[in-house]
C-alpha cells in the first residue's frame, strides 16, 4: 500500500516537473527568424519606432504586461513575453528608447552611450540565438579586429602596454607570450574562466527553482559537491589573484574590465566571465547600438504591443490585497493610469522600491529586506568627442584602450574615491576609450568624414550632488567648470595615445552622474545599476535576489537580476520572462541551439557530398 502511495507521488512529481520544463509552448521558433532586411537609414522612419511619444490612444487594449524602462533587460523581457502571446507595453521616461543601448546624434556625430562592444554573439552561441529570437533575425554584428583591447599601465617612461586577443586558443596563447614567467597562473585563471562560463547556468538556476530548494542545496553543501562555481561566485578576486601570481600587472589583466568595484570587493567569477565574454570575438552592432532597440521594439509591435517614450512612470499601482495592477504615467500636469495584470520594472531595484512603490508598501519589512541586499553603484562619467577627419586621417582604430596610472587597482580606487570634491578631477586613476565610428562599418555612410570617441571613468555621485536639484543643461557656471576639469584631464590623457585628435576636435559633450540620472533614469548616475560587490554574488544572495518581488505581480528585470553589461541585462530579461511565464525559456533556447547545430552539420555534409561528385 505504502509503496503504491510513494510510487504515485513520484509519478505526480515527475509529471509536474516535465510539465514545468517542457509542457508549455515555447515563445521561440526557428521559423520566426528571417534574413536581415535592408538597413533603415531614414531617421524619421526610425524615430517612429524608437521615439514614439506616449498618448492614451497609443496604449494597446487589453494589456497583459507593462514594462517600465526600455533598456535591453526590459526589451528582452517584453519581446519574449510578446512572443509568448502576452500584450506588452514598454514605457520609457526618456525621449528615445533603448536605455544604455541608445545612441544620440549631435552636430553630425553619433555616440554610443552604453554599448561599446559585445561578445558571445558568434554563430550558434546562446546569446546570439537569443538576439535572433527577440529581433527575429534582424540584428547583424560586425566582428572587430582580433586585437580588441589594449591595456596600458603606468605613465611616461614607466608605461607598459599589453594587448588582448580573441580566439578559442589565441587569447591564452597571446597572454602567455606577454607573461612567459607566469604560465601556471595564466593556465589556472583560464581554468577558472572555463568553469565560470560553463557552469554559470547553475547560479541562474538558483533563481528559477523554488527558493527553499536553492537554499537547502547551498546550506547542506550539496551545491558545492555539484560544482565549484558556487564557491567561486563568492570568492574575492584579489585574494584569488594573489594565490596565482605576485605579478601586479598580470593581476590587473585578470580584473581590467572595471565596473566601479575594486578587485578586493568583487567576485572572481564575474571578472573571469567578463574576460571570457570576448574569447570567441568582440563585436559591434552594424548600424550602431540603436539598432538593438529599433528591431526588438518592432518584434513587440508585431505581436500587438508597443513601446512609448516620454512616459515617466510616477507610481506602481498596488491594490488592497498587495498586488500590482498597473502604473501611473505623468502626462504634462496630469497622471494617467494604465492597467495590466503584470508589471515588470527594468529601472533598477532602488528606483522601483524607493520611488515607484506607494509609501505604505515601501516601508514593509520584506521590501526593506530585499533593498538591504543591494548597495548603490558608482556613478559614471563620460566624455563624448567629435572630430573632423576619418579614422585613417586621425590614426583611430576599433581597438579599445584601458588606461591605468599604476598596477594596484585596489589602492588606486580606494584613494580616488576617498578624495575631496576639489582634488578628484586632477587624480583620475583609470579610464576607458572606445571609438564607435571605427567599429561600425556603416558609420562612414551615415556620417562621412567624421569620427567620434567616448571616454569613460567611474566617479562618486557625492562630488556632483550639490547640483542635483538644477535643470539639465542649465546647472550653472560652477558645475560646467567642475565637470570640464574632469573632461580636460581625460581628453588630454587620450591625446597621449591619439595625438592627431587634439587639433581636429570640433565637438565635445560631457555626461556626469546627474546627466545619467536625467536621461537614463540611473539612480545616482550608476549606469551599471546596483553595485556588483562580492556580497551580492555569494551563492545564497544570488538565490534570494530573484525576479519576483514581495509585491505580487511585480517583477524585476535587467542588470540588478544577475550582472552588469548588455549581456548581463539581457539575461536578466530572460530570467524575468521565465519567472512571469513560470516556464524556463533557456530550455527552449538550448533546444533551438541543438536544432541549429544539426542543421549546420547537415549543410556541411551536403556541401562535402557535392564536392565529391
Amino acid at each position: 500500500m505504502w509503496l503504491l502511495i510513494v510510487l504515485a507521488w513520484v509519478v505526480i512529481w515527475a509529471g509536474g516537473t516535465y510539465w514545468y520544463l517542457f509542457g508549455k509552448k515555447s515563445p521561440f521558433s526557428l521559423e520566426s527568424v528571417r534574413p536581415p532586411g535592408p538597413r533603415e537609414f531614414d531617421q524619421k522612419k526610425r524615430d517612429k519606432v524608437i521615439k514614439q511619444g506616449f498618448s492614451v490612444d497609443k496604449v494597446p487594449q487589453n494589456l497583459d504586461v507593462i514594462v517600465i524602462g526600455s533598456g535591453i533587460g526590459g526589451l528582452t523581457a517584453g519581446a519574449t513575453l510578446a512572443k509568448a502571446g502576452k500584450k506588452v507595453l514598454v514605457l520609457e521616461q526618456h525621449d528615445q528608447a533603448g536605455g544604455c543601448c541608445h545612441t544620440y546624434i549631435e552636430k553630425g556625430f553619433e555616440f554610443d552611450v552604453g554599448l561599446h562592444y559585445i561578445g558571445q554573439v558568434h554563430e550558434n552561441s546562446l546569446l546570439r540565438i537569443a538576439f535572433d529570437q527577440i529581433s527575429e533575425g534582424q540584428l547583424e554584428f560586425q566582428e572587430l579586429h582580433q586585437h580588441f583591447d589594449t591595456i596600458q599601465i603606468g605613465l611616461g617612461d614607466e608605461k607598459r602596454e599589453y594587448t588582448i586577443f580573441s580566439g578559442k586558443t589565441e587569447m591564452k596563447a597571446h597572454l602567455l607570450k606577454q607573461f612567459p614567467n607566469d604560465t601556471e597562473a595564466i593556465e589556472k585563471f583560464f581554468k577558472i574562466m572555463k568553469i565560470s562560463a560553463k557552469k554559470t547556468h547553475y547560479l541562474a538556476t538558483l533563481k528559477l527553482i523554488p527558493q527553499w530548494v536553492s537554499l537547502f542545496l547551498l546550506k547542506s553543501g550539496i551545491a558545492n559537491l555539484i560544482s565549484p562555481v558556487f564557491r567561486l561566485s563568492g570568492t574575492n578576486a584579489t585574494d584569488l589573484a594573489n594565490t596565482l601570481t605576485s605579478n601586479k600587472d598580470l593581476q590587473v589583466i585578470f580584473s581590467y574590465l572595471f565596473y566601479g568595484v575594486p578587485p578586493k570587493e568583487s567576485s572572481i567569477l564575474i571578472n573571469a566571465l567578463l574576460v571570457h565574454h570576448y574569447k570567441r570575438g568582440a563585436y559591434y552592432p552594424k548600424g550602431g547600438a540603436s539598432e538593438i532597440a529599433f528591431h526588438i521594439i518592432r518584434t513587440i509591435q508585431k505581436y500587438g504591443g508597443n513601446c512609448l517614450v516620454r512616459a515617466p512612470v510616477s507610481q506602481i499601482l498596488v491594490n488592497d490585497k498587495g498586488a500590482a495592477y498597473g502604473v501611473k504615467v505623468r502626462k504634462g500636469q496630469d497622471e494617467v493610469e494604465v492597467h495590466a495584470s503584470v508589471v515588470v520594472s527594468n529601472c533598477g531595484i532602488f528606483t522601483t522600491f524607493q520611488k515607484l512603490l506607494p509609501p505604505e508598501i515601501q516601508v514593509k519589512h520584506d521590501v526593506q529586506e530585499r533593498l538591504n541586499m543591494m548597495k548603490h553603484g558608482r556613478g559614471s562619467f563620460l566624455v563624448f568627442s567629435g572630430f573632423d577627419g576619418t579614422a585613417e586621417d586621425l590614426g583611430l582604430v576599433s581597438t579599445n584602450f584601458w588606461l591605468f596610472k599604476n598596477n594596484d587597482m585596489d589602492q588606486s580606487m580606494d584613494s580616488f574615491f576617498a578624495l575631496s570634491k576639489e582634488d578628484a578631477p586632477d587624480n583620475i586613476p583609470m579610464m576607458f576609450i572606445t571609438i564607435p565610428s571605427s567599429k561600425d562599418p556603416e558609420a562612414k555612410i551615415r556620417h562621412p568624414g567624421k569620427s567620434c570617441m567616448t571616454i569613460l571613468t567611474m566617479v562618486k555621485y557625492e562630488w556632483f550632488e550639490e547640483w542635483k536639484d538644477t535643470t539639465v543643461r542649465k546647472r550653472g557656471d560652477e558645475y560646467h567648470s567642475y565637470k570640464m576639469r574632469f573632461a580636460k584631464n581625460l581628453f588630454d590623457w587620450a591625446c597621449t595615445i591619439f595625438p592627431k585628435i587634439k587639433d581636429k576636435l570640433v565637438f565635445q559633450d560631457v555626461a556626469t552622474p546627474l546627466t545619467n540620472m536625467h536621461y537614463l533614469g540611473a539612480q545616482r548616475g550608476a549606469m551599471y545599476s546596483a553595485e556588483h560587490n562580492l556580497e551580492r554574488f555569494h551563492a545564497e544572495a544570488v538565490a534570494r535576489n530573484r525576479c519576483n518581488t514581495p509585491i505580487k505581480n511585480l517583477y524585476i528585470s535587467g542588470q540588478d537580476v544577475f550582472s552588469c553589461g548588455i549581456a548581463g541585462a539581457l539575461h536578466g530579461g530572460l530570467l524575468c520572462a521565465s519567472t512571469v511565464l513560470d516556464h524556463i525559456v533557456y530550455i527552449d533556447l538550448l533546444l533551438l541551439k541543438k536544432k541549429l547545430k544539426r542543421r549546420k552539420a547537415k549543410e556541411l555534409a551536403e556541401l562535402a557530398k557535392k564536392k565529391l561528385q
